[in-house]
């Protein structure tokens, strides 16, 4: 199939055209139509010097833009965006300098580039020791000035054939949608308790001070851990207790976690378990209020809860806690703690917590 420009006359002042005739035939000898030939022109979507140079010929000939791409076998809107693109600030068109243009442009276009070695491997690296999520470790990269996009992060884990990858994950690669369900209110046997309703409008997490509280319950109901967080910040605090439903006990463990940084404690929100039934305990000696969530509310204290799903990476479900060690819960929260998060800007808890706590 011969398709090309032809140039009648001499000089520059001769017509260029396409040559495309009403069939042509292929090595085989099998006729092509010219409807055909027309639509595998109109799949180049970048115009070729040759076409620039005939558009600066249809202009200075006085040819309508219709004229112009019907000559080239283009869209007429092409032609008019090339002209308007290309032209000088005088509206001239001159082919040589919109060619010029064109290619300086697509130098500059933001392509996708293979990822650096180097980049996957640390990233791999934040993966399996500090088991960030892939957001976490692309914000963290940006922060030293490495762009990599929390999308290749992923695309790297579905490629593991060995699966060590998604091991690490807190969702392990896999996704559920729990269907939400109605529960009935339920009366709680807790003295004096103040509900989250008369909690003030100032304590919406945006506040420094504001605190959640927690217990993940261990292997038969016979040990469990104490977590607490402070909510503008993501900050944890955690530890083993000896009996869950001990409420005495917990109530002096709280105490003696938060006790050093009484003064930044305002108020602080939690279940309706019957281990937190001693509040009033906790509330005269931190001087702050403790506040009940709705029965079957836990998104009320989103923060907690989502912490108690970070220490499940860690500690699964079925675990017997009196067989961890107070190192092991310990190095769990230094670790939560220095994930990198996308509401501080990919900066730490630890980092964020005491720079507003001196």
């Amino acid at each position: 199939m011969t398709v090309g420009l032809i140039r009648r006359g001499s000089g520059g002042g001769g017509e260029i055209f396409w040559s495309n005739d009403a069939t042509q035939k292929t090595k085989r000898g099998t006729e092509v139509p010219r409807r055909s030939i027309n639509f595998v022109l109109l799949m180049y979507k970048q115009l070729t010097r040759e076409q620039r140079y005939a558009i600066y010929l249809g202009i200075q000939e006085g040819k309508t833009q219709t004229a112009i791409a019907r000559q080239i076998c283009v869209n007429r809107s092409t032609v008019c965006r090339e002209i308007r693109r290309n032209g000088n600030r005088h509206g001239k068109y001159w082919w040589s300098i919109a060619h010029e243009r064109a290619l300086d442009r697509r130098e500059r276009t933001v392509r996708n580039r293979e990822t650096p070695a180097a980049v996957l491997r640390e990233a791999r690296r934040l993966l399996l020791s500090e088991e960030w999520s892939p957001k976490q470790i692309s914000g963290y990269m940006l922060k030293k000035g490495v762009r990599l996009s929390h999308e290749r992060i992923y695309e790297m884990i579905r490629d593991d054939r060995s699966g060590e990858l998604k091991e690490h994950c807190r969702h392990k690669m896999k996704y559920r949608r729990h269907r939400m369900r109605r529960r009935p209110t339920v009366a709680t046997n807790i003295p004096d308790r103040r509900s989250i309703q008369e909690r003030p409008a100032e304590a919406d997490g945006k506040r420094f001070g504001d605190w959640e509280m927690d217990t993940i319950v261990g292997k038969g109901r016979k040990s469990a851990i104490l977590t607490l967080c402070e909510r503008s910040r993501n900050y944890l605090i955690m530890e083993r207790l000896p009996c869950r439903m001990d409420h005495g006990k917990v109530a002096d463990a709280v105490i003696r976690l938060l006790y050093p940084y009484r003064k930044n404690v305002l108020t602080i929100t939690t279940d309706n378990g019957f281990e937190f039934r001693s509040h009033r305990k906790i509330s005269e000696a931190l001087k702050a209020t403790v506040y009940f969530t709705d029965s079957y509310a836990s998104w009320q204290k989103g923060r907690i809860e989502n912490m108690n799903k970070l220490i499940r990476q860690y500690i699964p479900k079925g675990t017997d806690f009196r067989e961890l060690s107070d190192e092991f819960i310990h190095s769990i929260q230094m670790k939560i703690n220095r994930r990198p998060r996308e509401k501080l800007n990919f900066s730490t808890p630890k980092d964020e917590f005491f720079r507003l706590l001196l």
